[in-house]
């Protein structure tokens, strides 16, 4: 039995449906051409660590990126959870837009795929008040999902490959970093956030710490071209996930992508 798609057609009487696997492969394209697809170098943000998912059954299927990181426009760490999917659960409701026209305009625009914000760092205090991007001078801890975490020593840093800035200040993204490298699974998604817009009888069937992410703003690197995404795709239809056996190198790690949160 084939997939379901959401995707919006203009002409849907002469629309000749792409396979399967093609089709998961052009709504990854566009949403790269629709800036949905995470950039990993994004210059609002600087990235600290990122995972992926599969998720299927015989008629849906759902692809969920976590990137976990700092922007200092947010003002606080969260983990974006990018969710691509045949179908999606708890979509916005209407009355979280201005109007009526506004929220068919974001059905539209976004027929598969949903965008979830989450905090897995508690409040606030720790930040420097009169400097957002750094960690306050007296920070001693943080709750991190609901645990105290103790603010790592300078050398701590630097056991972990992370050089500071400057080395009597801390900042943000630098502590992120630090984080994702102790506690990965605590600054990632848990499964509830991970499920948020994945269909309840979906069964999760591959999860990668690392692959080979395209360049998304550059219009020649798109997943149908790419190597890992085409595996996937694969993977999303049979359910199999030996069918990824990728041959290059993992590239999702933050050194890989040093212009991100540099605007």
């Amino acid at each position: 039995m084939p997939f379901r798609f959401a995707k919006r057609r203009e002409d849907r009487a002469t629309y000749v449906p792409p396979s399967r696997e093609a089709a998961i492969l052009e709504i990854l394209d566009d949403g790269c051409r629709n800036i949905a697809v995470p950039m990993l170098d994004n210059g609002y943000m600087y990235l600290a660590a990122a995972r992926l998912s599969l998720h299927r059954s015989d008629l849906d299927w759902a692809l969920v990126f976590e990137i976990f990181g700092f922007s200092p426009r947010a003002g606080i760490p969260d983990v974006h959870v990018y969710t691509f999917a045949s179908t999606l659960r708890d979509r916005d409701a209407p009355e979280q837009y201005v109007s009526r026209a506004a929220y068919e305009n974001y059905l539209v625009n976004n027929p598969n795929n949903q965008l979830r914000f989450f905090y897995p760092i508690e409040g606030d205090e720790w930040i420097d008040p009169d400097d957002g991007e750094l960690v306050a001078e007296d920070a001693r801890e943080l709750v991190l999902r609901g645990r105290l975490f103790p603010t790592p020593a300078p050398d701590d840093y630097t056991a972990h490959g992370i050089d500071l800035e400057e080395p009597s200040r801390v900042r943000v993204f630098e502590l992120c970093r630090y984080l994702a490298a102790v506690a990965r699974d605590d600054v990632l998604a848990n499964d509830d956030e991970r499920r948020a817009s994945v269909p309840i009888e979906l069964d999760r069937v591959l999860t990668l710490d690392d692959w080979n992410h395209p360049n998304v703003v550059d219009a020649s690197e798109r997943p149908s071209g790419s190597e890992t995404f085409r595996q996937l795709a694969r993977v999303l239809v049979t359910g199999d996930p030996s069918h990824y056996r990728p041959t290059l190198a993992g590239n999702t790690h933050w050194r890989n992508w040093p212009e991100g949160g540099t605007l």
